[in-house]
């Protein structure tokens, strides 16, 4: 039977509609708004999986019939999702994720595909609403609902979904999610906003959401199936008891090991001796083994959380808002244009910075109107970082999502391509991990772009916070290492200038957090930034005055735009012969813009010469070297600027009578004339016996 529910959303209508489409499906629900159109379906498997883990895939499928392209290449059909559609998807895997119950084993594909799209109603929110409104209605277990909103800031004032006018004007994109209790998730980007707003404009997105989650709750009224019966995951009761009497206080002593490997060695062992002992005792019941397992890592999350919340006490032994040790150093890599290393405890990136020319630019064949984009930051975990053998993939959801992140933190800073006509790619290839990762390569890409002499509005720092709420009990952590993380209840990064915060990024493993905690994580976190950043700037102040010597120099001109078509040439000859030439790369803008980009100076300058030559207009009365190029009987045509030609009439040769052109000139000659007149037609006249009278009335 369809069922639709709708209210007026920003401005805009959000319809929410099941019951006509997908209906195989365990739900589908079409979400409309505006005219972003996004199917969202949810399906699970009728029985667990054997894993130990929760299977839930998430599915954000881009269609670019949806903004009426064809796509490009040969093939003509959509391929492997863009950086955009798995950024997208985890928008939507995150905050729903913690709200499927503890022991669920089912396999759950969420597939939100985007099939219509209105450039004023983000697809991206529109398909997180779809997709929970589906969870919703479905038979599958599901703590829901949650909405999502985009707020914005513009002149002072907060914005739900801005418009794509507004976003241009904004000093922040916030991405705000949760249930109406409580905040799952936060995305943000911002021009160095202020802590104290930040938090203003999450607590503004959460008052939004509660009227997305009302919106659903109705549909769930008129369409919702009964939940599934489920067989939870739980651990057999006489496998916890006899592993927690074999293991137990020895894996509470290793817990207290300071360093990582040592720690982690002493749990290991433990670890394999205890499997080794139940494999024996369960050899007829093998399937209490992965419980023998889940047991012990029982244990050391519920050890670790205890000593955090109730003693205050961390693995490695800091204090709650202590910082590991900072070490960070610039230019380890001669020959690339900047290089910077980030090393924070067992926490390592190294960051290289590459200048392009603006002919570099990354082109976007997405659904957004970004067609090209001039500043990228790629993040790389080999599995070495980890101590680990494992093949080496391309990058995955993780590795993305870590890079945009970055990139996000740092594109605030970055100067416009008029004062920096350049394209910028950093790549953070993390070389140790133990939590934070993604913040090292922050720094350590501050670092590089301050080596390679980007001249950055401020440098940027990041940190990443914890929390362990233990009932009543919690504890806030900054500078969380790769087990607090595990173990933790919130992963909370927040990165930013001496000034203000430009990126946020927190997901939450419980039922969300409230203001005060919020509040107290944001101060937290400014007090570890500023830590962090002073320890940066010991070792370099400023960005660099000079450029690597291999580095692109750039030299900027402008031309009439009614000129570019002389430069290019017909089918592009006149370019690529000067490029051949001079080996230099040319980027021509419409409004007349010219780059020329070279790590050899000189050619910059020939090359800046021979476009000037081809742009330069012919004055009357101005004087001219110029190239005899035909010989008539009637005069010599010379050609005094690139492509363009005069004649000099056999009159005007010489100050004495001419017999013959040749008795003066021949082909090749550079001769010196004068512009006596350009007729109605655009003709050039020239006179060499002008030249010549003048140098003789000089003289006398």
């Amino acid at each position: 039977m369809e069922k639709k529910v709708q209210m007026e959303f920003a401005g805009r209508p959000l319809v929410l509609e099941t019951g006509r489409l997908a209906k195989q499906a365990n739900a589908a629900v079409l979400a409309r708004y505006g005219d972003t159109v996004v199917l969202c379906t949810a399906v699970a498997s009728a029985e667990p999986k054997d894993l130990d883990f929760f299977p839930l895939t998430v599915n954000y499928e881009e269609r670019l019939y949806s903004v009426g392209k064809i796509p490009g290449g040969f093939i003509k059909r959509e391929g492997r999702p863009s950086e955009k559609a798995i950024l997208a998807g985890r928008l939507t895997d995150r905050p729903i994720r913690p709200l499927f119950p503890e022991g669920f084993r089912n396999e759950v594909q969420i597939v939100a595909m985007v099939m219509s799209v209105d450039q004023e109603c983000a697809p991206e929110i529109t398909a997180m609403i779809g997709v929970s409104a589906a969870l919703s209605i479905s038979d599958i277990p599901f703590h829901g609902p949650i909405g999502g909103v985009i707020v914005g800031r513009v002149d002072g004032e907060f914005v739900v979904n801005p418009t794509t006018e507004q976003a241009e004007k904004s000093d922040m994109h916030l991405v705000v999610a949760g249930t109406k209790d409580a905040i799952m998730m936060v995305e943000a980007g911002a021009d160095e906003v202020p802590e104290e707003i930040m938090l203003e404009a999450i607590m503004f997105g959460h008052e939004e959401i509660k009227k997305v989650v009302a919106l659903q709750e109705q549909l769930v009224l008129e369409a919702g199936k009964p939940k599934m019966e489920v067989q939870l995951h739980t651990v057999d009761e006489e496998v916890n008891r006899a592993v927690r009497e074999f293991a137990s206080e020895r894996l509470i002593e290793a817990i207290k090991v300071p360093e990582k490997q040592a720690r982690q060695d002493a749990i290991d062992a433990i670890h394999a001796e205890t499997v080794e002992h139940f494999t024996a005792v369960y050899e007829e019941t093998p399937e209490k083994l992965a419980d023998v397992k889940e047991v012990l890592h029982d244990i050391v999350k519920e050890e670790v959380r205890r000593l955090i919340t109730h003693e205050k006490i961390r693995p490695d032994g800091r204090a709650l808002d202590e910082i590991r040790p900072i070490e960070s150093a610039i230019g380890l890599l001669p020959r690339t244009h900047g290089s910077g290393l980030f090393t924070r405890g067992q926490t390592q990136a190294l960051s290289v910075c590459t200048l392009g020319a603006l002919g570099d630019v990354q082109i976007l064949d997405g659904l957004d109107l970004e067609e090209s984009k001039r500043f990228m930051h790629h993040y790389n975990f080999p599995p070495f970082s980890v101590g680990e053998a494992r093949p080496l993939r391309a990058p995955g959801r993780r590795e993305i999502g870590h890079g945009a992140l970055g990139e996000r933190a740092l594109e605030a800073v970055i100067p416009s391509e008029k004062e920096f006509p350049y394209t910028i790619r950093l790549v953070s290839e993390v070389l140790e991990s133990n939590g934070s990762t993604s913040q090292a390569s922050i720094c350590a890409s501050t670092l590089a772009m301050m080596d390679a002499g980007v001249p950055i509005k401020a440098p940027v720092a990041g940190v990443a916070m914890g929390l362990i709420k233990n009932g009543e009990h919690f504890s806030i952590l900054t500078d969380i290492q790769g087990m607090e993380d595990h173990l933790g209840d919130m992963d909370f990064k927040v990165a930013g200038t001496a000034k203000g915060v430009t990126a946020l990024q927190m997901d939450i493993k419980i039922d969300g957090i409230d203001r005060a905690i919020l509040a107290q994580a944001l101060e937290q976190a400014k007090r570890g930034r500023m830590f962090i950043l002073n320890k940066m700037l010991e070792v370099i102040q400023e960005p660099r005055k000079e450029l690597s010597p291999y580095a692109p120099k750039i030299i900027t001109l402008h031309i009439n735009p009614d000129k570019i078509r002389d430069v290019i040439g017909p089918g592009g000859k006149v370019i690529n012969k000067i490029i051949e030439e001079t080996g230099v790369k040319i980027d021509i803008e419409q409004d007349g813009r010219v780059y020329i980009a070279s790590s050899n100076q000189e050619m910059n300058e020939k090359a800046k010469q021979i476009i000037e030559g081809i742009v330069r207009e012919v004055v009357v009365g101005e004087t001219y070297l110029g190239t005899v190029k035909r010989i008539e009987k009637f005069g010599a045509f010379v050609e005094v600027l690139p492509g363009k030609e005069g004649l000099v009439h056999i009159s005007q040769l010489s100050t004495e009578r001419v017999g013959k052109v040749e008795d003066v000139v021949s082909i090749g000659d550079t001769i010196t004339v004068k512009v006596t007149e350009i007729d109605a037609q655009g003709r050039i006249n020239l006179s060499r016996k002008a030249v010549l009278a003048a140098q003789v009335s000089a003289k006398s």
